[in-house]
């Protein structure tokens, strides 16, 4: 049970997340289904949670613009406007098919961490960000276990 946990954790991890989770576990010889569910396990809790934390950004900003750190805070709200004034159109044609596909790319600096991030600064709502984070990091995993359990590889 302690292999299990330690995929669980592991899937929590940003950049290795359940893709490397699921690869971890079955190189160590964990039960192939276990290590299924304790890597999605880790997968659905950082889709859910992730979203609900990062607009405590905006709030942090917005109470630094009341301190000698008002320059930063005033230059991060002006660039994440910008973003999303720019992104907008791509955000309204690509937002929950992009964001998935983004999520499931399994290379490093892509996943449900900077899906998230990229989610809340392009400002696609939660009911979209969620389900694109949940089905992305799936797929991903699906796209590096299958190879690595000798299946379309």
């Amino acid at each position: 049970m302690n292999g299990l946990i330690e995929v669980f954790l592991l899937s929590l991890v940003p950049t290795f997340e359940g893709r490397y989770a699921i690869v971890y576990g079955i190189g160590r010889g964990y039960p192939l289904w276990e290590t299924l569910l304790a890597a999605s396990l880790g997968v659905l809790l950082l889709s859910l949670v992730l979203p609900a934390l990062l607009p405590f950004i905006d709030r942090l900003m917005l109470w630094l613009e009341r301190t000698p750190l008002h320059r930063l805070a005033r230059l991060y709200l002006y660039y994440v406007e910008r973003v999303r004034k720019k992104a907008h159109p791509y955000v309204e044609k690509w937002g929950f098919l992009g964001l998935t596909v983004f999520v499931a790319i399994p290379l490093p600096g892509t996943g449900v961490w900077t899906g998230s991030l990229a989610a809340y600064l392009f400002g696609i709502e939660k009911k979209t960000t969620v389900p694109a984070l949940i089905l992305g990091g799936l797929l991903s995993m699906a796209i590096t276990v299958l190879p690595a359990l000798g299946l379309f590889g």
